[in-house]
């Protein structure tokens, strides 16, 4: 029964664990933030980005969405310039392929000393704030989570949470 719990306890940690986003920001000490009202997506570095257009389209719709809540208003002129860039990576995880109970020490074994192992791909999504008029990063938001095959539907809810969690950092609050 506590090996049964002990499973359980790890599977929802393991579970939990994917879901998440960790977010990691950096910005410009000096950059006054609350100057920036307007921004546009800087074209020539999100062209260079090497994923779908479909989920290119799905990160700037969700980052479209998200600056517009944060009372940021969409502009030909903008204050801030908007760049995007990805990275993969895959990560490979053991797991035993069976327990059951045996002689020995424990009655519990850990099967025939064999393990599986699994892949996940890590996405990491970099948000760059560039000042429009001094052509300068102000503020960086990197974003990284597990990315699993999904349906369309569930990829654009993803890639929102994983936005929104990153622009959640956004204005920064000095500490």
């Amino acid at each position: 029964m506590k090996v049964r719990f002990i499973l359980g306890i790890i599977s929802c940690l393991l579970l939990t664990s994917c879901a998440t986003v960790r977010v990691t920001t950096d910005y410009d000490t000096k950059a006054s933030f609350n100057q920036y009202k307007t921004f546009a997506f800087f074209k020539p570095g999100i062209d260079q980005v090497e994923i779908s257009d479909l989920d290119k389209r799905r990160i700037l719709r969700s980052i479209d969405t998200v600056m517009r809540l944060k009372g940021l208003t969409k502009s030909e002129t903008p204050d801030v310039l908007v760049n995007i860039s990805t990275e993969a990576e895959k990560n490979t995880y053991l797991y035993p392929n069976n327990f059951g109970f045996g002689f020995g020490w424990s009655p519990f074994w850990w099967g025939n000393g064999f393990m599986n192992t699994y892949d996940v791909i890590e996405g990491t999504l970099f948000i760059d704030l560039i000042d429009a008029n001094k052509k300068e990063l102000i503020w960086q938001g990197v974003g990284s989570a597990p990315l699993v095959q999904q349906g369309p539907e569930e990829k654009e809810e993803r890639i929102y949470e994983i936005v929104s969690s990153i622009l959640a950092k956004y204005p920064p609050t000095p500490k």
